[in-house]
């Protein structure tokens, strides 16, 4: 099984308890990584994830979290930024950051996930065949944006739990 790409919504969704998404996120992300999926978020999808964080000063709070999960921040390449242009030419009504997760994705030949409806309605207009572009997108709800994120989800905190309790019985 291949890599998997998850966009802001996802990363959003595992970030703060109140989102919309959390529990699909977290239950999403949860089965890939049992599933030895290796897990990549674009830096652009990271970076729009962060967002509501820097405006609570809590960057070091998700950062921490999204490294917790073993999620690995795919930098933007030129041949990336290439491909994003690319796609945002064909797709005018598709905004940049959803170009380059797409790029990203392709880039990396992997799946991607998310649940954002513009990236879901390009997904299945895009031309070519289903092995040359992302092939797992997820069911998409509206985004409900929430006021102050919360963290840690869930099996994060449950990770953290086991880890200081081996550590304790080892000293």
């Amino acid at each position: 099984m291949g890599a998997l790409i998850l966009d802001a919504s996802v990363l959003m969704g595992l970030l703060d308890s109140a989102d919309a998404h959390h529990e699909s996120a977290v239950s999403d992300v949860e089965r890939a990584d049992q599933a030895g999926v290796p897990l990549f978020a674009p830096a652009s999808a990271y970076a729009e994830a962060l967002l509501a964080f820097a405006r609570a000063d809590r960057t070091d709070e998700a950062r921490e979290a999204i490294a917790g999960m073993g999620i690995t921040i795919a930098p933007l390449t030129a041949t990336m930024a290439e491909r994003a242009a690319a796609i945002r030419a064909q797709h005018t009504d598709l905004r940049l950051p959803h170009a380059i997760v797409l790029a990203c994705a392709e880039a990396l030949e992997a799946d991607l996930l998310s649940y954002d409806e513009r990236l879901r309605q390009v997904l299945s207009r895009e031309p070519g065949d289903a092995e040359s572009r992302p092939r797992d997108t997820q069911p998409v709800v509206p985004l409900a944006p929430s006021a102050e994120p919360s963290l840690p989800p869930r099996w994060i905190t449950e990770h953290w739990a086991i880890v200081d309790q081996f550590d304790s019985q080892d000293g």
